[in-house]
């Protein structure tokens, strides 16, 4: 059995960011507009400490939002040591960051590794160089494959974040980055759909008729197939779609483009949905199906979408478990 694991998350939106990349607004994306103290920080790691019940529960800081090596040594010290005491006593195994692929080197990685930070994700978001040019990433795709390199060569493990749907996207690109985080190492990645977000340089492009989001529909079977893609190469996906904030839940901060608060769940649902579908072909008029441990939620569907396609043919259907299965695997009866 996999041990539970828990993120203890601090966002420190923008911080260090060099560049202003076209979509991106993380004030409005986290729903967090300043960046935390020493004080708030340790008050929710107490917090998060407090409220969990199980002890052989793994728990990281992770420091999530900005650019962390590109904030002055000194203030990386500063927050890292922060998390120390805590490492120190057991209650906390080490430290998450995320930072730019192009602020990776030899110096940082080696402050890194004495502060116990385990995990490094790199945004990599395309490793297409057309799409990082019209997104005005400021790095190029090399960047992002050196950085991983040097995180693997550190023992670290390493994390590559993609986003789909940016200007240039096309699925042959992002399928492409996809393959390229799996053949550079990363143990785990994100898919986030690209988002118009208010005040950000991609507003002022969509307003323009320049750059046209994805659909929900094409977002979600892009997801899915990238999904398919990672799970092949053994990269575990860590999220699908943004963070749910108050801007972008109330439609505050979200102009256009493929935001849903259950994302992840409209991926899997379509996962299943490809294995299902054709169970339409058969005949009879009850259909019982056994999924893994789990996945009955994902196989029924979102909104019980799956399940009401099926009902469109057979008069009955039921969905249970199996606990020697895994995965999507399953098995189905037809009672005429």
């Amino acid at each position: 059995m996999n041990k539970k694991h828990i993120n203890i998350p601090i966002f420190i939106p923008e911080l260090a960011c060099p560049f202003q990349c076209i979509y991106c607004n993380q004030r409005k994306i986290s729903g967090q507009l300043e960046v935390p103290g020493k004080n708030a920080i340790i008050t929710t790691i107490e917090t998060y400490l407090q409220s969990i019940t199980d002890k052989s529960t793994e728990v990281q800081l992770a420091y999530f939002g900005g650019n962390f090596t590109g904030i002055p040594i000194s203030e990386q010290e500063e927050y890292l040591q922060i998390v120390q005491p805590y490492i120190k006593s057991g209650q906390i195994s080490g430290i998450r960051i995320s930072t730019r692929p192009d602020y990776i080197d030899e110096k940082i990685l080696s402050l890194l590794k004495k502060y116990h930070v385990e995990s490094i994700e790199l945004g990599a978001q395309s490793l297409d160089d057309e799409v990082l040019r019209l997104s005005k990433r400021g790095h190029l795709s090399t960047d992002t494959e050196q950085a991983a390199n040097l995180v693997k060569n550190y023992n670290i493990s390493l994390g590559l974040q993609m986003m789909i749907g940016l200007p240039g996207d096309i699925f042959g690109k992002s399928a492409y980055t996809a393959r390229r985080i799996i053949e550079l190492g990363a143990d785990n990645t994100r898919i986030y759909p690209t988002l118009v977000i208010r005040g950000t340089q991609l507003e002022e492009i969509y307003h323009r008729g320049d750059f046209s989001p994805l659909s929900l529909v094409k977002a979600v079977e892009w997801s899915a197939e990238l999904y398919k893609i990672f799970e092949q190469g053994g990269v575990k996906i860590l999220k699908l779609g943004l963070h749910p904030s108050e801007g972008l839940l109330s439609g505050k901060d979200l102009i256009a483009g493929p935001f849903h608060p259950s994302f992840r769940e409209l991926v899997l649902t379509a996962l299943w949905k490809e294995i299902l579908l054709p169970l339409n072909n058969k005949e009879g008029k009850t259909l019982n199906i056994w999924v893994a441990p789990g996945q009955v939620n994902h196989a029924v569907g979102y909104s019980g979408s799956n399940k009401k396609i099926l009902l469109q043919h057979f008069k009955k259907v039921n969905l249970k478990t199996k606990d020697q299965m895994t995965g999507r695997e399953f098995i189905f009866e037809i009672i005429r």
